[in-house]
């Protein structure tokens, strides 16, 4: 039998709040269920992050639904996330529509665009639906936000078009879950409150019988249950928008300062970094006295001169230049790199205006209207590096330049390098050489295989929830 005869209703994922867990619940799910047999793939209809990765195509999707293509054991593709606004300011995004820019949609307004979006996202829908016997569906944000409603083609709008069965979840960590489940649900119309099969406690610390008169109150008043209660779990699994490890300088390690200017991006690419015995990674807002750390990091960001100006307001930039000049090792990832160069050219108003870097590379950068996005598989010390190219703008040299990494990727003087290669932490090789050359005695593991053991480590420890959520809503793996 083939495997999309055994065709099922989507499962989908709400959440009270943002940050309520739905992404890492849909990843882990996708997990379970494939390790159950199932045939899955990940769908979000509209992602709002500057966390980017791009498919095997070349087309640019959120990295969460990228783990959770991972999770699901099938390859990324635009169809598992067909809409993904990138901020790059407080009122802008830049538009992103089956994995391409779009440039025409920047420019209307919010509620204008749903004429255009909505049909990506049932085309995309119905491609995956060809594909896959089941969708693991996540939405965003919360479907309570009234005044988003009209322009809605992420939350309720597929639940209704997919006959999804919704289960919303709450977390129950930051209090007040049972309010945000009763109020949320009370917020939808009958028809959307009839989409919700079940409620799920996330991030629970406790002794789950405490929850159980809570738990029939609940449903007297909903007729909603609590399908699944979610304990709090320690994971190193990537984190969607959220930077959560906080630190300061700390003796007797490799001490690594991460500069998190606004709207940097893909901060989860140095996750082989933060959880590595023996390495402290830092990340900091402010200026301070950068000469103590052993190495700085300039990650990517959405929107270059935002990030640049940034550096100068709050005196980073004094910081940065100092530390360089007194022989701390320097790394530029992307927009990073653009930063550590001398100029960047901006004709075309890309970034807004043309800006100088800080001038700790003989580079200069001009943007332009196309953006490049494609994985890349390099040779590199007789290793091969599996990373990828997201970026507007092209790098030229001003003077001969060493190259670093990959010859016009990459450049290096002294102790300042940079490149535009993302993911190169998560190759082995890479890790363990670049940290090496702080001094660190230690063993890199493969971050690949190691997400992938993460996934299956967490999807076992939360078995039995994940197992409650399927069961009640009658998935059936396909005959073997």
């Amino acid at each position: 039998m083939n495997s999309i005869d055994n065709v099922q209703r989507p499962l989908m994922f709400m959440g009270c709040t943002s940050d309520a867990g739905k992404s890492l619940v849909c990843a882990l799910m996708c997990r379970y269920l494939a390790n159950q047999g199932f045939t899955v793939a990940p769908f979000k209809a509209q992602n709002m992050s500057n966390n980017a990765a791009v498919t095997p195509e070349g087309g640019e999707i959120g990295r969460a639904q990228y783990l959770q293509a991972i999770a699901a054991k099938q390859p990324a593709c635009a169809d598992m996330n067909p809409v993904l606004l990138k901020p790059h300011s407080e009122k802008g995004a830049q538009v992103v529509v089956n994995g391409k820019v779009s440039h025409e949609l920047h420019a209307k307004d919010w509620h204008q665009r749903k004429a255009v979006l909505w049909p990506a996202v049932t085309q995309s829908l119905a491609q995956l639906k060809k594909r896959f016997p089941l969708l693991v569906i996540e939405g965003a944000g919360s479907p309570a936000e009234v005044n988003l409603r009209k322009s809605d083609i992420v939350n309720m709008e597929v639940a209704l078009h997919t006959d999804a069965s919704v289960y919303l979840i709450a977390d129950i960590d930051r209090g007040g879950a049972y309010a945000h489940l009763l109020g949320t649900w009370m917020c939808l119309s009958q028809a959307e409150q009839a989409k919700v099969k079940g409620f799920v406690l996330n991030k629970f610390r406790g002794e789950q019988a405490l929850l159980e008169e809570a738990n029939i109150w609940l449903e007297q008043k909903t007729g909603i249950p609590i399908v699944a209660v979610i304990p709090w779990t320690a994971h190193q699994l990537p984190e969607e928008d959220n930077f959560f490890h906080r630190s300061s300088w700390q003796a007797q390690r490799i001490n690594i300062a991460l500069i998190v200017y606004p709207y940097a991006s893909n901060l989860d690419e140095f996750d082989p970094l933060i959880y590595q015995a023996g390495v402290n990674v830092v990340p900091l807002r402010e200026a301070q006295d950068l000469t103590q750390f052993d190495a700085i990091i300039l990650p990517g960001t959405k929107h270059v001169e935002a990030s640049r100006r940034f550096l100068a307001e709050t005196g980073l930039e004094s910081s940065i230049v100092a530390a360089a000049k007194d022989g701390v090792r320097i790394t530029g990832i992307c927009g990073g790199l653009q930063i550590l160069g001398m100029r960047n050219e901006d004709p075309e108003g890309i970034e807004g205006h043309s800006f100088a870097g800080l001038g700790l590379l003989a580079l200069a950068t001009e943007y332009g209207r196309e953006k490049l996005t494609q994985q890349r598989l390099l040779s590199w010390r007789g290793e091969l590096l599996r990373c990828y190219e997201i970026h507007h703008g092209q790098t030229r040299c001003l003077e001969p330049i060493d190259s670093f990494v990959e010859e016009g990727l990459g450049w290096q003087q002294a102790n300042i390098q940079a490149c535009y290669l993302h993911d190169l932490f998560t190759n082995q090789s890479f890790c363990q050489d670049w940290l090496e050359g702080l001094g660190w005695q230690g063993q890199c593991q493969d971050w690949h295989q190691q997400t992938n053991d993460e996934l299956d480590r967490v999807s076992r420890l939360l078995a039995l929830p994940l197992q409650q959520i399927a069961e009640h809503a009658r998935l059936r793996p396909a005959p073997l």
